[in-house]
């Protein structure tokens, strides 16, 4: 394969996809042969329709009519029956694919490492459904339109040209206007449009689910109707980007409706010349200028094909991002390798979210070694979720640079609807039950386990449902303790826990990182326990109003008692006795 070809399919998600759909390409002929026909018999229609017409009115016998009436009666025919067979190949090799990607992608998921437990529940939900079916929706909204277009309108412009090459030439220019300037200026005006919709199908997703399963809690907790609020602004975005969307619809019509004027216009400006001048027939001239009414059929579909295309890319880019790296199929933003004796540096790091195009968090140093354990504190929506995320290589760092990268464990990782001990097996394929065993004992679930009806092998209900809060979160970070990762970036992990609960897991987590050598940073709203960590990197706001937040003190948990007022204060709110 050549370099140049080689980087592009390194590059570009669609095509590093495309062998899990395991297209069979003599099925995609077919379809194409298929959708082909149709449109033969759409124009054919037309063409002999409009012979007829003219035909008819210069009174000939009878008999001269019949056979353009058998043909206008059998294209008529032929155009529905083929349609109705190519929907049948075509929608056939699409979900055959779709089927194909997602066993391949659960097959990977499942063998390849815990990137998984990296997503929030509803957005994990929409990358393995919607995003997988955008991704097989290439073949039968792109790639074969596509080609039908360039068959079909080669071949009417090759009719046309026949009874007068001039008109031929009229309509393989306007072919040309609305088959590849349209597409491509759709293309262009949905490359935000697509990347934004994307993202705001899995924050709808992942909000809805948010409140389905977790309203009771966040009703008691009075956050409810914060989350409500998110879920609308989230549906807002989503119905934008749906709105900009429409409007490049438009655009692409406007250009197709203009495209067809201009080639009936040309051909009847060419054909009366030509006709007047003996060189064409009445009825040659009926079917130079009224095929081009039907020959637009070819590309209506072209400009919607490059949104999909466009789409379809978006959705593989996050079907890759949630590959294991060692696939072979690279994600999104990877982070700088780290050398040995460093298992994650942040050097000046800024970090946000693409779609709000704001930096939450600004400015962090961090170097964490091997056996190192750093907090994060800071009040909520700070940006500790947001700066976990930027050094896991699940977000692309505003500025600055990140070498190294870690797990990341959110606080409402998915729970799949199945065995705990096949929960766990997410984080890696080969755990044993001994292993699973003492990863729930690391998190104090032995005597949760042992009260289940069929201990590891009791099945959990989908996303957790039929565990309590605390549980789910020490299940999730039970899951984190099993994967090959050796830098955990934990977010939350003491959520839904009582005092002692949550103290003694930040503890645990620490104390597994200096008997193991993996390295550990914890996101906790809880303070008390942050005394086991080596460091602690306080977040708070920037200097003026709407400022990114930074790191406005850093030290020993210890040390931060004496030196920080606020944060002597919040600890002591905890109950905590601090240090003289």
């Amino acid at each position: 394969m050549p370099d140049g070809l080689r980087h592009r399919v390194t590059r570009d998600p669609l095509l590093r996809l495309a062998p899990l759909l395991e297209i069979r390409w003599g099925r995609v002929a077919r379809a194409v042969g298929l959708g082909t026909a149709t449109l033969v018999c759409a124009i054919g229609l037309a063409a002999a329709a409009a012979w007829l017409i003219a035909r008819a009115s210069q009174m000939p016998p009878v008999l001269t009519l019949s056979v353009a009436t058998v043909g206008v009666r059998a294209f008529g025919t032929g155009r529905a029956f083929f349609r109705y067979l190519e929907r049948l190949a075509s929608h056939g090799v699409a979900l055959r694919g779709m089927a194909a990607l997602r066993a391949n992608l659960y097959d990977r998921l499942a063998r390849g490492g815990a990137d998984v437990v990296a997503l929030h529940r509803g957005d994990l939900l929409a990358r393995v459904g919607s995003d997988v079916d955008d991704v097989g929706d290439v073949v039968v909204r792109a790639l074969i339109p596509a080609a039908v277009a360039v068959v079909t309108g080669l071949g009417s412009v090759l009719l046309v040209g026949i009874f007068l090459p001039a008109a031929g030439a009229v309509l393989l220019a306007c072919l040309l206007l609305t088959g590849v300037l349209a597409p491509w200026l759709a293309s262009r005006a949905s490359r935000s449009v697509e990347q934004r919709g994307a993202a705001a199908r899995g924050e709808v997703a992942a909000r809805t689910l948010e409140l389905l399963e977790d309203g009771q809690q966040l009703r008691v907790a009075g956050r409810l109707d914060e989350r409500a609020d998110g879920l609308r602004a989230a549906d807002r975005r989503l119905a934008d980007a749906t709105d900009d969307g429409a409007r490049v619809a438009g655009l692409s019509a406007a250009i197709e409706a203009g495209a067809q004027t201009l080639a009936v216009l040309g051909c009847l400006l060419l054909g009366i010349p030509a006709a007047l001048a003996g060189d064409l027939a009445a009825t040659e001239l009926a079917v130079v200028v009224l095929t081009p009414l039907a020959v637009f059929e070819v590309t209506t579909a072209l400009p919607a094909a490059a949104v999909q295309l466009r789409r379809s890319r978006e959705a593989a880019r996050r079907l890759v991002d949630l590959l294991p790296a060692s696939e072979g199929v690279p994600g999104g933003p990877r982070p700088v390798a780290a050398d040995d004796a460093t298992g994650l540096d942040l050097e000046e790091v800024s970090a946000g979210w693409p779609e709000g195009g704001r930096t939450v968090v600004r400015d962090v140093d961090l170097t964490l070694r091997p056996g190192g354990v750093v907090a994060l504190a800071g009040p909520s929506g700070v940006g500790k979720t947001t700066l976990l995320l930027t050094a896991a290589g699940l977000l692309a760092p505003v500025a600055g640079r990140v070498r190294g990268e870690g797990l990341f464990v959110a606080e409402d990782g998915h729970v799949f609807g199945t065995t705990v001990l096949e929960n766990l097996r997410v984080a890696r394929a080969d755990v044993t039950e001994a292993d699973a065993r003492e990863a729930l004992a690391a998190v104090g679930l032995s005597t949760w386990l042992e009260g289940l009806p069929a201990e590891l092998d009791t099945p959990l209900g989908s996303g957790g449902t039929d565990v309590s809060g605390g549980e789910r979160r020490r299940l999730l970070v039970a899951r984190a303790l099993l994967a090959p990762h050796r830098v955990l970036l934990v977010d939350e992990p003491v959520e839904h826990l009582d005092a002692a609960t949550a103290d003694a897991l930040v503890e645990m987590l620490a104390g597994l990182a200096r008997t193991t050598g993996r390295a550990v940073v914890v996101a906790s709203h809880r303070l008390t326990p942050l005394a086991a960590a080596d460091e602690v990197l306080l977040l708070g706001p920037g200097e003026a109003p709407g400022d990114p937040a930074r790191v406005v003190a850093r030290g020993t948990h210890d040390a931060l008692l004496h030196e920080v007022p606020d944060y002597r204060w919040a600890t002591d709110r905890e109950g905590a006795t601090p240090r003289p």
